[in-house]
């Protein structure tokens, strides 16, 4: 066997015994996310991408018709194609590309690998990128234009990535070194035939795509739970303080005797009110918005028999059929009342509103209270624990978003958006 023959089918044959392990890694994982579902089917396909050069690297000297040697370079050329397709499906869904930036790309994907698919068909009876002449592979003037959809598509890849701003800086760096490795080991594989330099630089760009990528994405994945579960004792902790149970309780002894049907009624919610914000220590699940809703309900019905009518609460519920984590909307009504209409003499009024638009459902809560100056608050600070933890609760659990405007002796004005 010749030199090249040997080096080509070790590259092959540890490409595809490090792509096993992987795939089979990723196999055995359950509960696996749409970015590692692709990255599989990527890993799957380059496994027998590689299998099959190898395969082709060790017959090669007892095949040698034309037939043979022009089917094997057209399928090669192919499947070269679909492993860029897969590669550009991959980094769509790991670095969640938005649909309006991705549409045009995507476009020029179909047409641009229709096309190509269709040369390389094409090339079997006219010989515009390579023939067979005695068995032999023989490049023609315009064999480098056979490469032209995995350089347009993996020059795309680069400009979708490179202003990415959702993923980090390693994330980043990884997806432009694929795009940029294959295409520098096209030209180089050129000028030195024989050798597959594409299929050595490709093993090395996917590694570095599984370690920086797979590896980094389950890494901040687990820090991520990890703030979550943070969120969650530091919102049930703030929801169950002792000043509020002390009050409440002396409220309730207070209506005993005065009206024990009433205070039964306010025991029983203070009773849900405790259970909901100690379930959620362990519950990460979403909840529809009408529990959310109820627990809301009962918060201010505690409220209302402490300050009567210092707290009013008005509610516009237009849609309820979308889930949210559970204490994401409550701890921002207990700002409004708390920090905001209690903190004038006569109190205010509080709206929870929510509407559905094309893309999200939305949830307002407006308060007539004090407000404050945005430039002079520090969210990380306690007294506003519930807009940071609030926030990082629902941006990790539904990707919402939070927006908060406020003005001094007008109100404060909460947005909550959750995408469909």
């Amino acid at each position: 066997m010749k030199s090249n023959s040997v080096f080509n089918a070790t590259v092959c044959l540890l490409g595809v015994l490090i792509l096993l392990i992987h795939v089979i890694n990723l196999l055995i994982k359950k509960n696996k996310r749409n970015d590692e579902k692709s990255l599989l089917v990527f890993f799957l396909f380059t496994m027998v991408h590689f299998s099959t050069y190898f395969t082709f690297t060790m017959i090669k000297e007892s095949y040698t018709s034309d037939t043979f040697i022009m089917a094997f370079y057209t399928t090669f050329y192919i499947m070269n194609n679909l492993e860029v397709l897969l590669f550009y499906f991959y980094m769509k869904i790991y670095a969640k590309v938005p649909k309006d930036k991705k549409l045009i790309p995507d476009i020029i994907n179909i047409v641009v690998f229709v096309t190509y698919i269709g040369l390389d068909i094409f090339n079997i009876f006219s010989h515009i990128f390579f023939t067979s002449v005695d068995g032999v592979y023989t490049r023609e003037k315009l064999m480098i234009l056979s490469q032209g959809y995995q350089f347009i598509m993996l020059a795309i890849s680069f400009l979708l990535v490179l202003p990415n701003k959702t993923i980090t800086p390693p994330e980043k760096a990884s997806f432009i070194i694929y795009c940029i490795l294959p295409a520098i080991s096209i030209i180089i594989q050129n000028a030195i035939p024989g050798y597959a330099i594409a299929y050595l630089t490709l093993l090395i760009a996917i590694e570095i795509l599984f370690l920086f990528l797979n590896v980094e994405k389950n890494i901040k994945i687990q820090e991520a739970e990890k703030q979550l579960k943070d969120a969650n004792v530091k919102i049930m902790v703030s929801q169950i303080q002792p000043h509020f149970i002390y009050n409440t309780l002396s409220s309730i002894s207070t209506l005993i005797p005065m009206n024990p049907s009433k205070a039964q009624r306010a025991l029983d919610q203070f009773t849900d009110y405790l259970r909901m914000n100690f379930s959620t220590l362990t519950n990460n699940k979403l909840v529809t918005f009408d529990e959310e809703l109820k627990h809301i309900k009962t918060y201010v019905d505690l409220e209302k028999m402490r300050f009567n009518d210092r707290v009013k609460v008005n509610y516009d519920i237009q849609v309820t059929n979308f889930h949210v984590p559970p204490l994401s909307i409550q701890p921002l009504v207990e700002n409004a009342i708390k920090h905001g209409i209690l903190k004038k003499i006569e109190g205010g009024t509080v709206t929870l509103r929510t509407y559905s638009e094309k893309n999200a459902n939305i949830v307002e809560i407006i308060d007539d209270g004090v407000g404050f100056d945005m430039k002079e608050i520090d969210f990380e600070s306690n007294r506003h624990i519930g807009f940071t933890n609030v926030k990082h609760r629902i941006a990790t659990m539904t990707n919402a978003t939070l927006e908060l405007h406020s003005e001094v002796n007008k109100g404060t004005h909460v947005v909550v958006k959750f995408y469909k």
